[in-house]
């Protein structure tokens, strides 16, 4: 019988380099992606405008800011009659003592270096100082025309130096902690940053307009300022255990439990007995409005990783192993 040569599938192929593996995508909260952090400030910025459009240059805007905070009988000033006006008065004149507002800054810095993150604390900071520049130029810059209101007037106040302020700091603390405590963070201090809304209301400061303006005022350069720094961290994602995120997280979050007790057990009492319905409709609503702003910036920051770059570390992640150019999840 002749030889019979073997078919092309019996061939022996050459050995070929198997092609990289692509990585698996993350397990846990990293595996859903985010609202990125320019697209979420864009959407507060957009809020801001409308927010500034409906309430300052429409006569039903000013008419509902005129129903929500209503003049005083006597005197013709905003200032409320209320057994609350005098710790309302008490908070702003503590929030806008000085030596207070360095020592909070100074607080982002020291959590800062605590958590690894003092160039997130750096740039908390400059955001802060930031925003209270902004809201300064706003409210010189933009106008409220007599729209013969009658409950209106033309000066302007929107939006509030210092609920922008006090929006911007907690957001400060946001950036610089981590990302398991950031929630432990956002709630209280957003109940902090209502009480401070409240008395800028109570005490005829600011309208109810002017308050929700702050806080989008401060989510928005918040986002901006996320993005400039998960940009110089290319995207970087914790990995792991934060080691001494809880520890850090609990720190921060100590001032913001005080605050939100002293809210629920000293301040909504007080405000419900003593405050006219449309003060109370206006406070109420603008912390939660507050509430679910402050929240919301989580979810730009949640997959983003602050820290500085030399806290990362090159070595794979426990229960992964490096074949080729790729990862592989064990």
């Amino acid at each position: 019988m002749g030889r019979v040569n073997p078919g092309p599938s019996t061939l022996a192929r050459p050995a070929s380099d198997p092609p990289p593996r692509r990585p698996l995508p993350p397990a846990g909260d990293d595996a859903h992606p985010s609202l990125p952090p320019l697209g979420a400030a864009g959407c507060y910025l957009l809020g801001f405008g409308v927010t500034c459009g409906v309430f300052l240059w429409t006569r039903a805007g000013q008419r509902l800011d005129g129903l929500l905070l209503p003049r005083a009988e006597r005197g013709g000033g905003y200032e409320q009659r209320t057994a609350l006006l005098g710790p309302a008065k008490t908070v702003l004149e503590v929030f806008g003592d000085r030596t207070v507002l360095v020592a909070l800054l100074g607080g982002v810095l020291l959590l800062g270096v605590l958590g690894r993150r003092l160039l997130a604390g750096v740039v908390g900071v400059v955001m802060v100082l930031g925003a209270v520049a902004v809201a300064g130029v706003a409210k010189s810059v933009l106008i409220r025309p007599d729209l013969q209101v009658q409950s209106s007037t033309t000066h302007n106040s929107f939006p509030s130096g210092h609920v922008t302020a006090a929006a911007a700091l907690l957001m400060a603390f946001l950036l610089v902690a981590p990302r398991r405590a950031r929630a432990w963070i956002a709630v209280p201090g957003a109940a902090g940053v209502s009480v401070v809304a409240a008395a800028t209301m109570l005490t005829g400061w600011h309208r109810a307009s002017d308050a929700v303006g702050g806080v989008l005022l401060a989510a928005t350069l918040c986002c901006l300022a996320s993005a400039v720094l998960a940009r110089r961290r290319q995207a970087a994602r914790e990995g792991g255990t934060d080691r001494g995120g809880r520890a850090v997280g609990a720190l921060g979050a100590a001032p913001g439990l005080v605050l939100l007790l002293g809210a629920l057990l000293v301040v909504m009492p007080g405000l419900v007995a003593s405050v006219e319905p449309g003060p109370l409709i206006a406070v109420m609503t603008v912390t939660g409005l507050t509430v679910a702003i402050v929240v919301s910036v989580l979810l730009p920051l949640r997959t983003t990783d602050l820290r500085d770059a030399t806290s990362h570390r090159s070595r794979p992640r426990s229960g992964h192993r490096t074949e080729g150019n790729g990862e592989i999840s064990s």
